[in-house]
């Protein structure tokens, strides 16, 4: 499981360099820079979207509207992530773009951007490696703290993409 798993990760990375996913979109932007329906924080758009779906599911949608789940690299970034999980009515959990699927306990952003900034609730689920199926990260509605969740198809979440602002 785990394999396949790494597998899954490593495929959708190589497809992305095949098809392009770096290329810029041709998409309908409002006047702040972002795709209809985003919300703007400095040089990114967000979006919540309420349809729960496994991590890898998620991601393949985030990147299918030219995103990826959320990285966050700030205090200011997770709040503002965790209000615009919060307006969209009563969430528990989030996926965001932090996992470990790859190596036990080597975090990475599923937009490949640094690991500078961790909100783990050291008080609850430390991340640490478990049986091989991969951490996920989600974010937690009532206080903004991260914990680890299996990366399996089962555990179904809502989640929130990250884009870069388009410049016209």
């Amino acid at each position: 499981m785990a394999f396949a798993l790494r597998l899954l990760f490593l495929l959708c990375g190589i497809s992305g360099l095949l098809t392009g996913v770096w290329s810029k979109p041709k998409l309908v932007v409002k006047d702040n820079g972002c795709p209809k329906g985003w919300t703007r924080l400095d040089c990114h758009c967000y979006i919540f979207q309420d349809e729960v779906r496994s991590f890898a599911d998620a991601e393949s949608v985030c990147q299918i509207i030219h995103g990826n789940l959320a990285s966050i690299h700030s205090d200011l970034e997770n709040a503002f992530v965790l209000e615009i999980i919060r307006a969209g009515g009563e969430i528990l959990q989030s996926w965001i773009g932090l996992h470990d699927a790859l190596a036990d306990g080597d975090y990475i952003w599923t937009d490949g951007s640094e690991e500078d900034f961790l909100n783990f609730d050291v008080g609850a689920a430390v991340p640490e490696p478990n049986s091989g199926t991969g951490d996920c990260v989600e974010i937690d509605q009532t206080d903004g703290l991260w914990q680890t969740a299996d990366c399996m198809d089962t555990n179904l979440r809502t989640y929130v993409c990250i884009t870069d602002v388009l410049l016209h």
